[in-house]
C-alpha cells in the first residue's frame, strides 16, 4: 500500500513538473497571477491540519477511477484535480480541501 502511495505521489509530482518548467520559459504568470499564493496557502493549510493533503485526495481518486492526474491545485475552497482515465476521458473532479468528499466529477 506504501508503494502505491508512493508511486502515485511521485506520478503527481512527474506531472507537474514539466508544465512548470516551460511555465517559467514562458513568462510569470503563465500559470495565473495568483499560482504562487494559493500555492502557499494549501501549503499553509495541510501543515495546520485545517486542509486534507492532494496526494491524499489523488489516491482517493485513484482508488475510484483507474487513470492519472493531469492537473491540480486549490479553488477557493476545493481543489480541482484534473484527471485522464485509462480509457482516455477527461474527468474535472471538484473536492472539498476541509473534508475530502468529492463534490462533483466521476
Amino acid at each position: 500500500m506504501k508503494t502505491i502511495r508512493v508511486i502515485l505521489v511521485a506520478a503527481a509530482l512527474a506531472a507537474a513538473l514539466p508544465g512548470a518548467a516551460s511555465a517559467q520559459r514562458r513568462g510569470p504568470d503563465s500559470l495565473g497571477a495568483d499560482w504562487r499564493a494559493q500555492q502557499d496557502e494549501a501549503r499553509g493549510g495541510v501543515q495546520s491540519g485545517r486542509l486534507v493533503p492532494l496526494s491524499r485526495v489523488i489516491e482517493m481518486i485513484a482508488r475510484r477511477v483507474p487513470g492519472r492526474v493531469l492537473d491540480a491545485g486549490l479553488e477557493g475552497r476545493n481543489y480541482r484535480v484534473r484527471w485522464a482515465t485509462a480509457d482516455g476521458r477527461r474527468i474535472d473532479f471538484i473536492v472539498d480541501a476541509e473534508t475530502g468528499q468529492i463534490i462533483s466529477g466521476g
